[in-house]
C-alpha cells in the first residue's frame, strides 16, 4: 500500500491535532533543535508531566549544546532529578560534547549524523529529524504503534516489540508533503496519548473512528504475546535510584556509612553501587567516599 491508499486518515487526524494538541514548549515555533533533542531523550519511557519541569530547568541552565558540554557530567546527573534511567543524562552530556567537537556546537540536521551521536538510536534520530528539521521520516513510538495497530490492522494492541512490518506500515502512512509528514507523526502520537489509549480508549472522541478497522471488527480483544509489567519496589532500579539521590542531595562526597543507611540489604546495595560506578554515574574517591562524576 502507499500513502495515497491511506490518505483518508490524514486530514481528520491533522485537523484534530490542530484543535487538541497540548501546549508543550518543545513543540513551540521558537523551540530550538537542541530543545527538541533534549526533550526526546528525556521522554524515553517517561511521562510528559515528569519531563516538563526538568526540561525547563535544563534549558535554562544549558540553552545550547556547548553550555552542557562545558559542565561536569555529574552536573547533568544531579539535575536529571528523578526522571529515571539516569544514564540518559550522561548520554546527553556526551552527545552535547560530540556536537561541539564535530558539528560546530549545533544539533546535526542529518539522520545518519544524528544516529552517530552517543545514546541516539533510530527512533530518537527520526524524532529529532522530523520535529526539529522537518525531515520526512517515520517516527514510531508506543502510542503511534497502537493507533496504527487499531486503525489499520484491526488489532487491539501492537506487538510487545517493534516489528519490521510495523515500520513499513508507518512509512506507508506518511503523507507525501514533508510538512504534513512531520505534523502527522506528532499528531498520531498525540492521538495515542490522549484518545487511543492502551487501557481506556475514548473512541467516541476519535477523528478516525469511522475508518478504524478495530472498531469495525467490534473491538476484538488482543490475543497476542503480552509484555510483562516491570515491578519497581525492591528492585535494583529502586536501590540505584536511592543511592543516586543521596549523592544528589549532598554538597560534596558522601561517606560509605551514609550510603549504608539508604538500603538495608548490604549485598544488593553493594551490587547496585558497583553497577553505578561501572556505568560512570558515580566516582569512587579515597577513604570510602563517593561522588557524582566530575
Amino acid at each position: 500500500m502507499t500513502a495515497a491508499a491511506h490518505a483518508g486518515l490524514h486530514q481528520p487526524v491533522l485537523d484534530w491535532y490542530a484543535d487538541h494538541r497540548r501546549d508543550l514548549p518543545w513543540r513551540a515555533l521558537d523551540a530550538t533543535p537542541w530543545g527538541v533533542f533534549v526533550s526526546e531523550i528525556m521522554l524515553q519511557q517517561t511521562p510528559v508531566a515528569r519531563v516538563l519541569p526538568v526540561w525547563t530547568d535544563w534549558m535554562t541552565r544549558w540553552p545550547a549544546p556547548a553550555d552542557l558540554a562545558a559542565a561536569a557530567p555529574g552536573d547533568a546527573v544531579r539535575h536529571w532529578g528523578r526522571l529515571g534511567y539516569p544514564r540518559r543524562a550522561l548520554r546527553l552530556h556526551a552527545a552535547a560534547t560530540a556536537m561541539v567537537a564535530s558539528h560546530d556546537g549545533a544539533v546535526p540536521d542529518d539522520l545518519e549524523q544524528l544516529r552517530a551521536l552517543p545514546g541516539v538510536g533510530a527512533y530518537t534520530a527520526a524524532a529529532v529529524g522530523a520535529f526539529a528539521f522537518g525531515i520526512r521520516c517515520a517516527v514510531v513510538d508506543t502510542n503511534v504503534r497502537r493507533v496504527h495497530a487499531r486503525a489499520v490492522t484491526g488489532s487491539a494492541q501492537a506487538a510487545p516489540a517493534l516489528t519490521a512490518a510495523e515500520t513499513r506500515l508507518a512509512e506507508e502512512l506518511l503523507p507525501r508533503d514533508d510538512a504534513d509528514a512531520a505534523t502527522w507523526n506528532v499528531a498520531v502520537m498525540e492521538l495515542g496519548a490522549l484518545v487511543c489509549t492502551a487501557g481506556s480508549p475514548t473512541c467516541e472522541l476519535c477523528p478516525i473512528s469511522d475508518r478504524c478497522a478495530w472498531l469495525a471488527a467490534g473491538r476484538p480483544a488482543y490475543d497476542g504475546p503480552v509484555k510483562r509489567a516491570q515491578r519497581w519496589a525492591g528492585t535494583d532500579r529502586q536501590v540505584r535510584g536511592l543511592l543516586l539521590q543521596a549523592l544528589r542531595d549532598a554538597d560534596g562526597p558522601v561517606q560509605q556509612a551514609a550510603l549504608d543507611l539508604v538500603w538495608s540489604d548490604a549485598a544488593q546495595r553493594g551490587r547496585c553501587l558497583a553497577g553505578l560506578i561501572e556505568d560512570g554515574l558515580v566516582d569512587p574517591l579515597p577513604d570510602r567516599t563517593y561522588a557524582l562524576p566530575a
